[in-house]
């Protein structure tokens, strides 16, 4: 195992310090990014036992990494006595070597194997294994990409209207003198509406 970042490990965190009390599962994307734009920026997360060490990897992480943009503790803490570090770099294309390589040097802290380790993507509950070709496959790694994936659910949501919501919808828009363009489905209700209405 690579130990690049050995000179980083002070007298207050040394390799082993963080044994047994980071969790090997790591999220990424499951969180907004504080820094900027989702689209722009890669959030990862993990739980870590206590907040004493949680700041210690934080810190560990600002220090050793030109490419993080940001590293926090959780304000809160989890259930058990677990904080979530979070830890904010720049969506491209460099994304998956970097991370492996920042977590090979965590484990040097934790010692633990990469290979033990799981990523979740987003809201997914799929697990992965901790590799740059992993990552790859899951993540959007440029802005275009990111806006590709998560296009429908910004551009399309009329589509997944039910039609109470798009009646209500209409409402609204009625009551603030706005025009309805919106128009009624179809259907035996709708149509008995209209014959009443001497639409038809």
């Amino acid at each position: 195992m690579r130990n690049r970042n050995s000179k980083l490990l002070r007298e207050n965190i040394e390799a082993g310090d963080l044994k047994r009390l980071v969790h090997h599962e790591l999220h990424i994307d499951e969180y907004k990014s504080k820094m900027g734009d989702d689209s722009d920026i890669i959030v990862i997360s993990f739980k870590v036992a206590g907040k004493e060490p949680s700041a210690d990897l934080v810190s560990f992480i600002e220090k050793g990494y030109q490419d993080v943009l940001d590293a926090d503790v959780s304000s809160g803490e989890k259930e058990g006595g677990d904080y979530l570090v979070f830890v904010e770099l720049e969506r491209n294309k460099n994304f998956p070597e970097l991370l492996v390589q920042m977590m090979e040097d965590i484990m040097n802290l934790t010692e633990q194997k990469l290979e033990d380790w799981r990523v979740r993507y987003y809201k997914s509950i799929e697990d992965h294994p901790l590799t740059v070709e992993a990552i790859q496959s899951i993540v959007p790694l440029t802005p275009e990409a990111y806006a590709k994936k998560y296009s429908k659910d910004v551009d399309e949501p009329s589509d997944e209207l039910s039609d109470k919501e798009r009646a209500d919808l209409d409402h609204m828009r009625a009551s603030a003198g706005v025009k309805v363009t919106t128009k009624a489905p179809k259907n035996e209700y709708t149509e008995s509406l209209r014959v009443a209405a001497g639409l038809k």
